[in-house]
């Protein structure tokens, strides 16, 4: 904000030496908010921007209750967080700056988020299947909000839920008659359908968790053979992987269990189709959990030279690449290249896409490959628009925001993200936001925005991501900053935070170097990290999408 601005939102009259005074309140402001920061150095949250001043923080009530709104969850996890950031309200918006015009604007919009927030707190209730809890709060918001008829919507429906049909539909008259009497208008057609399809009892009231109980019900009813039950399993976990953090864990963990059940079984074709059909899009070039990465890949290998079937052939060789994430063996690569080359010759874009996830993730074995991997995003992305493939379009987009990060375009990052966001919210893929949040992280470049987006991995269930990685985001931030790297945990990264040679193929590979190159206090080894950045010399170390170094040039000379 401008200064004379905020002198003129200080004073009515300004006196002399009015900007002077400004000054020292704002210096004072500083100690107060950065009691830690070395005199002479610069501040990093309240900076000088221009003729004013701006604030550089993410930790800001209002902030955070929006990003929880804005979050794609499970239903679980986003009652939980809705009600915390509900839980941050302690009154209206801006209570202390009512009669000031700038806050209006902002205030209003606050309340319209707030109001949302708790239609969307009852609407988590009734996926839950705990539609009794969502009455009382939604009965005493429309009694306040009496306008908001998604409200009463949501209140006739988890009547009704419960239930309590005669009161669902004197809900639905309670309505109308406020909506006609008072506010002059008539309920739309939303509340209309409601009523009809109370007085039907129509199917589609029924709420999703009794419908899956039915089916599961009737599976367990029909399906008996065990060879039918393992495969259809693995149907399941492919879908469980991309609902959130406790559904990924558990995908992970009955995923093996169902491959040594079919090998149990000494049915290598059953084995090589449960392999195979684990298709999850993978972004992510560490293993979350390496002993069991190791044990698919191994299943695969075990089972490949039984296998001519082309399709079958390249769904084992893509899992061994996807699985092999990290690895410096060529095996990977050379599964890749023949899992590509198959998929090419056969008629099948889910296959194919698959195999060009194997293919991403063995296109990072040394520095400067990011427009390869962007191309393959770009065929994904096209490939999944012409099929309806809608996860790996996601990661098309994720993998070419990477691309656009080594590049510096932020432009082309900015849009990469926001169709992955906009993906995600209309197929409830909430694992996607990690991702997007740290890409913001990485924009605003602050440690308040790197600690914002680490949260989000708590119970993601991605621990090959989150181990190590905040710590990893603040060295990185200290680096480009001139601050000494600080002392931290940070895990599998703690050999190139300092300096170590042969770092392991990755989206992190050019920043391990950088590192190294930067810390390391051996000439040679120093040499060597130089060297092995020059292919990616006119680039950023920054095709993570989640951290940045800034350019590999500073690190080259």
């Amino acid at each position: 904000m401008p200064a004379r601005v905020l002198v003129d939102d200080l004073w009515i009259d300004p006196p002399p030496g009015a900007l002077s005074a400004l000054r020292t309140f704002v210096a004072a402001l500083r100690r107060a908010i950065e009691p830690d920061r070395a005199p002479r150095q610069p501040a990093r949250l309240l900076v000088t921007s221009g003729p004013g001043y701006a604030l550089k923080t993410q930790n800001v009530d209002a902030w955070r209750f929006e990003a929880v709104l804005s979050a794609v969850l499970p239903p679980e996890e986003r009652l939980r967080e809705l009600s915390a950031g509900l839980a941050l309200w302690r009154g209206p918006a801006y209570a202390e700056f009512l009669d000031e015009p700038w806050a209006l604007a902002e205030r209003s919009r606050l309340t319209e988020l707030r109001l949302q927030a708790v239609e969307r707190v009852a609407e988590a209730r009734l996926e839950l299947g705990r539609a009794a809890e969502a009455v009382p709060d939604l009965d005493a918001h429309v009694t306040e909000h009496p306008w908001r008829e998604d409200a009463w919507r949501l209140l006739a429906l988890a009547l009704y839920r419960s239930e309590r049909q005669g009161d669902a539909l004197a809900v639905l008259r309670r309505a109308r008659e406020t909506l006609v009497g008072q506010l002059g208008i008539d309920p739309g057609p939303a509340l209309n359908r409601l009523e009809s399809d109370i007085l039907n009892r129509a199917a589609q009231l029924t709420p999703a968790g009794t419908v899956w109980a039915e089916t599961a019900a009737a599976y367990d009813r029909v399906v008996g053979g065990t060879r039918a039950r393992i495969e259809s399993t693995v149907g399941l976990l492919r879908n469980l992987a991309v609902t959130g953090g406790g559904g990924l864990e558990a995908a992970r963990r009955h995923r093996l269990a169902a491959i040594t059940a079919a090998e149990e079984l000494g049915d290598p074709d059953l084995t090589a189709r449960v392999i195979g059909a684990y298709d999850v899009p993978a972004i992510w070039t560490r293993s979350d959990d390496e002993a069991q990465a190791a044990a698919i890949v191994a299943a695969a290998e075990r089972v490949l030279p039984t296998q001519d079937h082309p399709a079958i052939r390249a769904r084992l060789l893509a899992t061994i690449a996807v699985e092999s994430r990290g690895s410096r063996s060529s095996r990977p690569r050379e599964a890749a290249v023949e899992a590509e080359q198959l998929a090419r010759g056969l008629d099948d874009p889910a296959l194919l896409a698959f195999a060009l996830n194997g293919v991403f993730m063995q296109t990072c074995y040394r520095a400067g490959l990011a427009p390869q991997r962007d191309a393959i995003g770009a065929e994904l992305v096209a490939l999944s628009q012409r099929h309806d493939l809608f996860t790996y379009e996601v990661l098309g987009h994720l993998i070419r925001l990477q691309s656009a990060c080594a590049r510096a375009d932020h432009t082309a990052a900015d849009d990469h993200a926001a169709a992955a966001d906009a993906l995600a919210a209309r197929h409830e893929l909430p694992l996607v936001a990690v991702f997007t949040r740290w890409y913001g992280a990485l924009r605003d470049d602050t440690p308040d925005s790197y600690r914002a987006a680490a949260a989000l991995l708590d119970g993601a269930g991605m621990p090959g991501l989150s181990d190590g990685l905040l710590p990893l985001a603040l060295a990185a931030h200290a680096v480009r900053h001139g601050d000494p790297v600080p002392q931290a945990d940070y895990g599998p990264h703690t050999p190139w935070v300092f300096g170590a040679p042969n770092p392991p193929p990755g989206l992190l590979l050019e920043a391990y170097w950088a590192l190294t190159a930067h810390n390391t206090t051996d000439p040679a080894l120093r040499a060597e990290a130089q060297a092995a950045l020059k292919p990616a010399a006119a680039e950023h170390a920054a095709g993570s999408g989640i951290l940045t170094l800034g350019p590999i040039a500073a690190y080259v000379d």
